[in-house]
């Protein structure tokens, strides 16, 4: 967000032209469908009103019917509670799971806004360190080698900044650890629906005790609608639901109305399948055209929009470097320190999900600043 505001000042007040890898937010809009249904809704008196604070039903009954279609999986609508955005279903996740003081286990590296979320609630992250030379991968062995059990565990499938998409095999044994050691296991799915080439399993094929989280912002390309969702196991419908009432009451209106648009209308998930090849062009850019330097130890990302590049090539602090690229390149990246508390200082992390133009003139100022200033 620091870098994001430092790129919008140039922009506003100096009229540069940058290029922005810095934000996970699709450079389309939100799906036909679910523009022209929020159009149709805005002169019904209802659709400007509060909601049930698990959603509306229709919207509860589409997203079930989702994980009939694509994961083969039967879940009930009365499981499934929509929330303000991915954010506060990581939030009510951890509130409504952990007591003040209990620890919950994630990668790292891995998406800061866990942890920040984590230490604001008075819980303790405990970081698992996963390693570049293993791919980014996670799996059961990192749980069976921690010395101390930890409350919970929050996974995300393909992950944010690493772009790993985890196999069945990883995602069964990590389901299968903490039901044994009575772990309360969360799974970030916010990325379903982007990879290339692989599959995006859920992890509620394989443990009916998870808590899953996900979004409409980044395979809907709704990010500014804010609209989530979370499905939970029995136990959790209620307490989960007294929380909304309290935090939030309900999500916005017509906001859920274009998300019921988007995910039940054919024509919308068309659309949006459609973007996943501009996605794997836009990486195949990066990985193609961006100074070898800058790709030491990188693995094409299978899903996602994100590259985590090693810059120790480049330069030992990436928060200066990702400084530097924005005010002299006029590119905006986001520092590794983000994700990483230990090694952040050497990754940057380049967001491809804006326009293939822009990843090529990316590429262009990069390695012209490279040209220039690394020797």
């Amino acid at each position: 967000m620091d870098v994001m505001a430092k790129a919008a000042d140039l922009e506003a007040k100096k009229g540069e032209s940058v290029m922005h890898l810095e934000v996970g937010q699709p450079s389309t809009g939100a799906p036909l469908p679910a523009r022209q249904a929020m159009i149709a809704a805005m002169d019904l008196p209802s659709s400007h009103g509060y909601t049930l604070t698990a959603g509306i039903v229709p919207l509860r009954r589409g997203i079930a019917n989702h994980y009939k279609r694509f994961y083969g999986l039967d879940i009930s609508e009365d499981n499934v509670m929509a929330t303000v955005g991915s954010s506060l279903g990581f939030a009510t996740a951890f509130l409504c799971c952990f007591d003040e003081g209990e620890t919950i286990a994630m990668t790292n590296p891995g998406y800061s806004a866990y942890r920040n979320l984590m230490v604001a609630m008075g819980l303790k992250p405990l970081l698992i360190d996963l390693s570049p030379e293993d791919g980014w991968r996670f799996s059961r062995k990192h749980l069976d080698a921690l010395d101390d059990m930890p409350d919970g565990l929050i996974i995300a499938s393909p992950s944010n900044p690493t772009g790993v998409v985890m196999t069945r095999d990883e995602l069964k044994g990590v389901a299968e650890w903490c039901d044994e050691n009575n772990v309360r296991l969360i799974s970030d799915e916010i990325y379903h629906g982007i990879s290339f080439g692989v599959d995006t399993a859920s992890i509620l094929e394989f443990s009916p005790n998870a808590v899953i989280v996900n979004s409409f912002s980044k395979f809907f390309s709704m990010t500014g609608h804010r609209v989530g969702w979370m499905i939970v196991p029995d136990d959790l419908v209620d307490p989960m639901d007294r929380l909304g009432q309290n935090a939030v009451i309900s999500v916005p209106t017509l906001s859920q109305i274009a998300a019921t648009a988007a995910i039940t209308d054919p024509d919308a998930i068309s659309e949006l399948e459609a973007h996943i090849d501009r996605y794997r062009r836009n990486r195949d850019i990066l990985l193609a055209g961006l100074d070898q330097r800058l790709l030491n130890n990188v693995e094409p990302p299978e899903g996602a929009f994100y590259i985590y590049l090693d810059t120790t090539r480049v330069s030992p602090d990436s928060v200066d470097l990702a400084d530097r690229l924005l005010n002299e390149a006029k590119v905006a990246t986001t520092p590794g320190a983000d994700f990483d508390p230990v090694n952040g200082h050497k990754a940057l992390r380049l967001s491809f999900a804006g326009s293939e133009d822009d990843m090529h003139e990316a590429v262009r100022r990069v390695n012209a600043w490279m040209a220039e200033h690394c020797h």
